[in-house]
């Protein structure tokens, strides 16, 4: 898989004419959802680069990163007389950015396209990495390709549009950075002030944030080892978010944080992370994401939702991306029931 070129903007419009300067293309498509049509897409259209750009707007959020808004954008690209040689420009969140990277790297067996994330998860996850996909049967990102972005933008002048609980999902994935690269990190963004942000400060520790992701997918493009380190978190906090489908849907980065909050515990319990980091990791977590309200009766069905989680290596075993400490990261570990039964225990005493 080819490396994507990952740009920290300090002159978003001199450095996207660069970007797209760098590729030869017959037509420019630029993907938004309805919110980013309305809040980011006029920031940015009256550029010169983008003058003749098509435009194609999608419904926002998981609800509609689906087939069907899959073939509504491939409809679009037909009717619109995309070639092999066309460019899409995915400006969005991450709903956005995996549905246009699917959306390209299948449209006519793969097109060239550029993130432009408008969401702090789509900055530090979503836009970066070459993870492309649907949601499919219920199942979080079951469908999908690696296909990297031939450049992603990332500028923060596109959060000072953004709700507060988007700004917190985004930083779940910001913490889960800093937990498996080092303690200086991590205890840089345990501290920070979310009710007072500081966004050049914040950029500082996005660009952060993206190199410790950079560095590991450069090592496993392909996931086959230490990028299943990105994987802290998700194992249980994919389970919680497709239980909240169910009934009422929450922001995956809320999921993530929920699940980090298990899987230390688990990491405590199995190999060792310090008990002290936990519950500092806790506190905040607690304090900025609330909790996922459910009892003892949904433990067998969250139990069901990890069981066919695509992380896992075989049927019946639940695999788990655990530290030893902040940094010191152990993959492919495994929990029995009882132990997940258990962490669920956990949760519900501490955050209730």
């Amino acid at each position: 898989m080819s490396k994507q070129e990952v740009i920290i903007c300090q002159n978003f419009a001199e450095d996207l004419r660069k970007a797209l300067a760098k590729q030869s293309f017959d037509k420019l498509f630029v993907l938004t959802d309805e919110h980013t049509q309305r809040l980011c897409w006029p920031v940015i259209a009256q550029l010169d680069c983008l003058k003749e750009a098509v435009s194609i707007c999608i419904g926002p959020g998981d609800i509609h990163k689906n087939l069907e808004t899959l073939a509504y954008v491939w409809n679009r690209l037909c009717n619109e007389g995309a070639t092999r040689r066309s460019l899409l420009l995915n400006l969005g969140g991450g709903m956005v950015t995996d549905l246009g990277g699917f959306a390209a790297a299948t449209f006519k067996r793969g097109i060239p396209y550029i993130n432009i994330p408008t969401t702090l998860l789509s900055m530090v996850d979503a836009s970066v990495g070459g993870k492309t996909g649907i949601n499919f049967n219920g199942l979080k990102n079951e469908i999908g390709a690696f296909r990297p972005a031939e450049t992603v933008l990332i500028d923060c002048q596109f959060l000072r549009t953004l709700d507060h609980e988007n700004i917190l999902s985004g930083y779940a994935e910001m913490l889960k950075h800093g937990l498996i690269s080092r303690v200086s990190h991590w205890s840089e963004l345990v501290s920070f002030d979310m009710e007072a942000i500081d966004y050049d400060r914040l950029q500082q520790l996005v660009g952060e944030s993206v190199h410790v992701k950079e560095e590991i997918v450069e090592q496993d493009p392909f996931e086959h080892g230490i990028r299943k380190a990105l994987n802290l978190g998700h194992t249980v906090g994919h389970a919680f978010e497709s239980f909240a489908l169910q009934k009422r849907p929450v922001l995956h980065g809320y999921a993530v944080a929920w699940g980090m909050v298990c899987e230390l515990y688990l990491s405590a319990l199995k190999t060792g992370f310090p008990k002290d980091r936990l519950h500092q990791t806790l506190h905040f977590i607690k304090e900025n994401y609330g909790r996922l309200a459910f009892t003892c009766d949904d433990y067998e069905t969250l139990f069901n939702f990890m069981k066919h989680d695509k992380k896992n290596l075989s049927a019946g075993t639940i695999n788990f991306t655990l530290l030893g400490d902040v940094g010191d990261i152990r993959i492919n570990q495994t929990a029995t029931q009882e132990e997940i039964y258990e962490l669920l225990d956990f949760y519900s005493e501490t955050m209730g």
